[in-house]
């Protein structure tokens, strides 16, 4: 069993967890990920590492409740455990040394994205880097961590749908101010929403920019055996778990990964009706502070 040292409510729908597991943190780099069950007959799930304390022996996983076993793990209180987190799994991400550079390496978090991008721009900031952190959200409820990554990058830009927070639009926006201003930029690492992902490679793609993007595709395993994470990358066939999670952007199929990843709506929906039924008009595993 894994304990949860700290449960913390960081914006809206997002719960942040830090979790007693030394034997992940003590292995862990940034871009890597595991997978948790809530219990023993819980259903898999692959999270990007957030953060990871190897001197407390701690990693930290950043959920959004979007079905039945993400909910039934936001649910879980300080002290209570999990019954499985197995990793640490996939490669870490692919990280340059500031004097290896030619630019900036720009970092791009998109709803739940902005957890795992914050682990990526600590390092590359550490290597010597000159980092430059867009964050994005469909609001200024959705946004965390800006504080956190301000302090790991040397800008940092917001945008949020609504325009309650910095840009109104997408995380597209700045990133295009950013490259018709003329800054040098080395490459591009992009973590969140599919249609985000290849939003920005469509933004870079004309630029010749280098765009790098985490895969978090259908997982069972996490070990390449049952092949549910394949994605097709520069017409090949790859699986984000053990090939990736990270990709070359302007390889990636998008269209064929967005499509997949509609193939279990209906199921998917009718576990979260099931589950998030309401508590006094509140769903049930965000009822717990």
């Amino acid at each position: 069993m894994y304990r949860i040292i700290a449960r913390t409510q960081l914006a809206s729908f997002t719960t942040c967890l830090v979790i007693e597991a030394p034997a992940v943190a003590r292995s862990a780099r940034a871009g890597q990920f595991v997978i948790v069950r809530a219990d023993e007959k819980g259903e898999r799930v692959p999270l990007t590492i957030a953060d990871f304390d190897r001197g407390r022996g701690t990693i930290t996983l950043v959920v959004q409740p979007v079905g039945r076993s993400t909910g039934q793990i936001c649910a879980r209180a300080a002290g209570e455990s999990l019954s499985d987190v197995a990793g640490p799994l996939g490669n870490p991400s692919e990280l340059i040394d500031g004097a290896a550079a030619s630019g900036a390496v720009v970092c791009i978090g998109g709803g739940i994205g902005i957890a795992p991008i914050y682990p990526i721009a600590r390092e590359l900031k550490a290597r010597g880097n000159r980092v430059i952190t867009i964050i994005g959200a469909r609001s200024a409820d959705y946004l965390f961590w800006e504080d956190r990554l301000k302090a790991v990058s040397d800008e940092v830009h917001v945008a949020t749908d609504d325009g309650s927070r910095g840009t109104k639009g997408f995380v597209t926006e700045p990133l295009a101010r950013l490259i018709a201003a003329g800054t040098p930029i080395d490459r591009v690492v992009a973590i969140g929403p599919l249609i985000m992902m290849k939003n920005v490679a469509n933004t870079t793609r004309p630029h010749g920019i280098r765009t790098i993007v985490s895969l978090n595709a259908i997982m069972v395993d996490g070990t390449g055996m049952c092949g549910s994470c394949r994605v097709t990358v520069g017409g090949k066939t790859r699986f984000s778990c053990v090939d990736g999670p990270e990709f070359d952007a302007h390889a990636v199929d998008f269209d064929e990964l967005l499509a997949r990843g509609r193939r279990y709506a209906a199921e998917e929906g009718a576990a979260r009706d099931e589950y998030m039924h309401e508590k006094d008009g509140v769903p049930l595993c965000l009822t717990r502070r």
